[in-house]
């Protein structure tokens, strides 16, 4: 039996011109790329090419890439950085900005940092978005106050899928830090997780106005282990980790060669006429699920917009079931799916992102995430809309719920 994978969201598999330009950095350009011999000019080339095709990307300059070992990471570097330097600064004019705005449907690596925050002193804002999994630019600017220095929104929902306005809050931002200036006031700094946008969305940081930007190599086809945080020129940032000076003071550690390869070749690909080519075929391919599945299996529901959303992205609910145990009669069957978040597998407690969408906890368990990608094909989602009623059906005269 062939397993069909629809977990793209949780990760992607390494995309064979990505392997190929990795591979020789395990095999032959294996120096530290902080050495100054000729193996280690060798792997530093390697970073200084990949450094500018994720510059290139971004559309900024080479010098405001840091290589992560991952959004994750990323994502910490972005919130405990520009805190930290306004809650340590020994100016007492610049402890009294420690104020985050966030929003409530963020992936945990911003939820858990924000927590760890609101221990050390940051008053944090989690800002609940609309019923489709939206959020209202007035909605954020609300909650903007005079202590504001850092807001973190999301691009792309990992659950739902939905796209965020990052550029018109970026235009808010900016408008707002016009008048600060003028008034002697520190900026509002802007933060965006752009993991699950970076296949779909336009990423020019300066189109969206952000100063910090966070990215992944393994949900583009890159591999695991390898990131980037885009810092604007002039942002207020403090390294958080010790040990090295490596990615201009902000990251300690040995860089990463093979990954920070990957991750160059990965997002260099992203534009290309054949990555464009399949995206045309996961939209299509999604659409057909949105359809079929509510119109063959009663009380199912999609969560989230289904304009202002990703193309690769759909995300059911289904009444009086539970979505650990479709996920695991569709694994049975051969179809790898998500019920959330890879990062929250194998927690019982509903999703957070369904539950700020005002979801109710009953109905939120009987979610199911389906993420495309470039691999799938419209036989594997033909059997998928066979395969899924009759396990639907089975749970639910088993289900105490009905």
């Amino acid at each position: 039996m062939k397993n069909i994978y629809f977990d793209h969201a949780a990760t992607t598999p390494v995309d064979p011109l990505v392997l190929e330009a990795i591979l020789p950095y395990f095999k032959d350009n294996y120096g530290n790329a902080s050495s100054i011999h000729k193996f280690g000019q060798k792997a530093q080339q390697g970073v200084l090419e990949a450094r500018d095709m994720v510059a290139n990307f971004l559309g900024c300059d080479s010098t405001e890439v840091i290589f992560t070992s991952g959004a994750t990471e990323s994502d910490n570097i972005a919130l405990s950085g520009v805190m930290s330097y306004y809650l340590e600064s020994s100016k007492q004019e610049d402890k009294k900005y420690n104020h985050l705005i966030t929003t409530a449907f963020e992936h945990p690596a911003i939820l858990e940092t924000a927590q760890v925050l609101e221990m050390k002193g940051v008053e944090v804002s989690y800002l609940m978005p609309d019923k489709n999994g939206l959020m209202q630019v007035s909605e954020i600017e609300k909650a903007i106050k005079p202590e504001t220095i850092l807001i973190s929104v999301m691009y792309v929902n990992n659950e739902v899928g939905t796209i965020q306005p990052i550029a018109e809050i970026g235009k808010l931002v900016n408008k707002i830090n016009q008048q600060r200036v003028k008034d002697g006031q520190r900026k509002i700094i802007f933060h965006t997780d752009a993991v699950q946008a970076v296949n779909y969305c336009d990423c020019n940081v300066k189109k969206l106005g952000v100063d910090l930007l966070s990215l992944s190599g393994h949900k583009i086809y890159g591999p695991k282990g390898i990131g980037a945080l885009y810092v604007k020129k002039g942002a207020t940032l403090k390294r958080i980790s010790q040990g090295g000076h490596q990615e201009y003071g902000l990251r300690a550690g040995t860089l990463n060669t093979p990954g920070i390869v990957g991750l160059g070749k990965a997002i260099s690909l992203v534009k290309s006429a054949e990555t464009q080519k399949s995206i045309e075929n996961i939209k299509k391919l999604r659409d057909k699920l949105a359809k079929e599945i509510p119109a063959q299996i009663d009380k199912t529901e999609i969560n989230g917009d289904l304009v202002k959303r990703v193309p690769a992205n759909i995300n059911f609910r289904f009444k009086n079931v539970e979505g650990e145990s479709i996920l695991l009669m569709l694994d049975l069957e051969g179809f790898s799916v998500s019920t959330g978040s890879a990062c929250a597998s194998g927690s019982l407690k509903p999703s957070h992102v369904l539950l700020a969408m005002g979801i109710p906890q009953e109905d939120a368990h009987g979610s199911l995430r389906i993420t495309l990608g470039k691999g799938n094909t419209e036989e594997e989602i033909d059997k998928f809309i066979q395969v899924l009623p009759p396990i639907i059906k089975k749970l639910r005269q088993m289900s105490p719920l009905k």
